[in-house]
């Protein structure tokens, strides 16, 4: 039975055209997807259904919710729906979630604003969501706040939240974004068995393909605000008809033409890490116990040849942070050594700049890693203070925008002004401007949706044959990894628990905890793959 019929929903701000006549429906008991690109519309179309859009949108169409149209009602009508009827998991829970108040106040609060329930009972209910989304009370009390959770746990609260009053519609825009690939599975799973066990309707959305694949039974494909496809996920897949569509699937399987290095191709190391060790203290469980200590980096070693691609995975909380910040000088080690191109790696003012200069960084958040007060230009230009401004450095920042693929024009504009995927090559011609040997991806590509992820991925393999640069990439995306790297190390409670040729490790991994990050990771049938290529 149709729950949600969309129909024509048209959508301006201001003067602007965002949506265009998005039509789709979802059933009762459906998990629903709807995928695009960054700015294709996807987020704007949950917005409005939701009514939650700025006060100079206007909308056309209908959206018809049983027997109400959701875009017909007010302000006071959509408040009463929203949290009771229809919920909503949005993409960043630390953003979405209250720092200030309890989790079990913040999941109460549903019910208490609806007035469903009196304070106890709903402490009550609080309780029973939060362990259905497995966060058991004898864990997680209600007193926890959102920053003593990891990212997974959050979300898990979010979860619970948008499902305090059981509604009938959950709407969840890009849930998994930013969790490692078993927490991602985890939530998959739990939303999985909300639409089994609850009955309600899920209307997922997301730019990663693969879980569509496994989770969803329709799929709408958005581009610039119009539902350009829609139909059976596995009939879409297998045999896409919009051109759009078949660029979408052959990025999210994406391979840059690179050249392996091989193992014998350059014996001397760049970099080393001999048995690196690092503790933290924490906090005292009581008046009297001793601080605990937690051991994040657990004796871990590891080497990069000159030219060579070097993976890190693992699960939040595993240690990849922790080590990343003693390779780039920012966080000392309590044992071990750390060297690079044979000098030692120290933290604080004794290492030398010049030393600093031959490894850089590239984050998962460009916005977030650039002041946006500053224009391109000096963003670009922050290396240098480690060399000194050289005469000719109007050139280099000019030379290092091409050759990411911006234009040198570009160097006048702010960082606001540049779409997700521009601001990362601006973050990647920063890296390059004083010419390292060594780059540090952290997560890179993983905020960037498939087509944009595939021209970065090509950027980096282009920029690693012409300067002979050695890449530490760092990812949750075990596909990404798979495709971008010579060799791979796990991670896991601080420790490397297996290491290889990245084509090997996951042939045939064989540490267990191995074969559950593989397992966990989200895949389109290779079946439904060569149908569509031989379509």
């Amino acid at each position: 039975m149709t729950l949600l019929a969309v129909r024509d929903l048209s959508l301006r701000i201001g003067p602007t055209p965002i949506l265009s006549d998005v039509t789709f429906d979802i059933a009762t008991g459906e998990v629903f997807g709807l995928v695009g690109e960054s700015g294709s519309g996807k987020s704007m179309t949950a917005l409005a259904l939701m009514g939650l859009l700025p006060g100079t949108a206007r909308t056309e169409g209908q959206a018809h919710f049983g027997d109400i149209d959701l875009l017909a009602q007010d302000d006071a009508a959509m408040t009463r729906l929203r949290g009771r009827d229809v919920g909503m998991i949005f993409q960043e829970p630390m953003t979405a979630l209250n720092p200030m108040k309890t989790i079990g106040d913040q999941v109460a609060e549903t019910l208490l604003i609806h007035r469903a329930a009196s304070r106890a009972d709903a402490r009550r209910v609080a309780r029973e969501k939060l362990e259905r989304v497995g966060l058991p009370p004898d864990r997680f009390p209600l007193s926890l706040y959102p920053h003593e959770l990891s990212g997974g746990q959050r979300q898990r609260v979010a979860i619970a939240m948008a499902i305090a009053l059981r509604p009938r519609l959950l709407i969840a825009d890009e849930p998994t974004t930013a969790l490692d690939v078993t927490t991602q599975a985890q939530i998959l799973d739990l939303l999985q068995g909300l639409v089994r066990d609850e009955g309600l309707a899920l209307l997922l959305i997301t730019h990663d393909l693969a879980v569509v694949a496994g989770m969803a039974r329709h799929v709408a494909v958005m581009q610039h605000g119009r539902i350009v496809e829609t139909g059976p996920v596995e009939r879409i897949f297998r045999a896409p008809g919009k051109d759009y569509t078949r660029q979408l699937l052959a990025a999210s399987d994406h391979r840059p033409a690179r050249k392996p290095q091989m193992p014998t191709s350059n014996p001397q190391a760049l970099l080393s890490v001999d048995n690196a060790v690092r503790e933290y203290v924490l906090p005292r469980p009581s008046a009297f116990a001793a601080h605990p200590r937690l051991r994040a980096v657990d004796g871990v070693s590891l080497a990069i040849r000159p030219g060579e691609s070097l993976g890190l995975v693992g699960e939040s909380g595993c240690g990849k942070s922790t080590l990343t910040r003693a390779i780039l000088g920012l966080d000392a080690l309590q044992g071990g050594t750390i060297r690079l191109g044979g000098a030692p790696v120290i933290a604080g003012r004794s290492m030398s700049p010049t030393l600093r200069a031959r490894v850089q960084a590239v984050f998962q958040d460009p916005y977030g890693s650039f002041n946006p007060r500053h224009r391109v230009d000096r963003l670009v230009a922050e290396p240098f203070h480690l060399i000194g401004l050289p005469p000719d450095a109007e050139d280099r920042i000019a030379a290092a925008l091409e050759e990411v693929g911006l234009s040198a024009a570009d160097r006048h504009k702010y960082i606001h002004e540049f779409s997700g995927g521009q601001r990362q090559r601006i973050a990647i011609a920063r890296a390059l401007i004083i010419r390292p040997d060594l780059i540090v991806l952290d997560e890179a590509v993983s905020a960037l949706d498939v087509r944009v992820r595939a021209q970065v991925l090509d950027l980096l393999a282009r920029l690693q044959e012409s300067h002979g640069l050695a890449y530490l990439f760092i990812s949750h995306d075990l596909s990404v990894v798979r495709a971008v790297t010579d060799r791979v190390l796990v991670m896991q409670s601080g420790r490397i628990v297996e290491a290889g040729e990245t084509a090997r490790v996951f042939a045939s991994p064989e540490h267990p905890y191995t074969r559950r990050l593989i397992a966990a990771a989200p895949t389109i049938p290779d079946a439904w793959k060569e149908h569509a290529h031989a379509d």
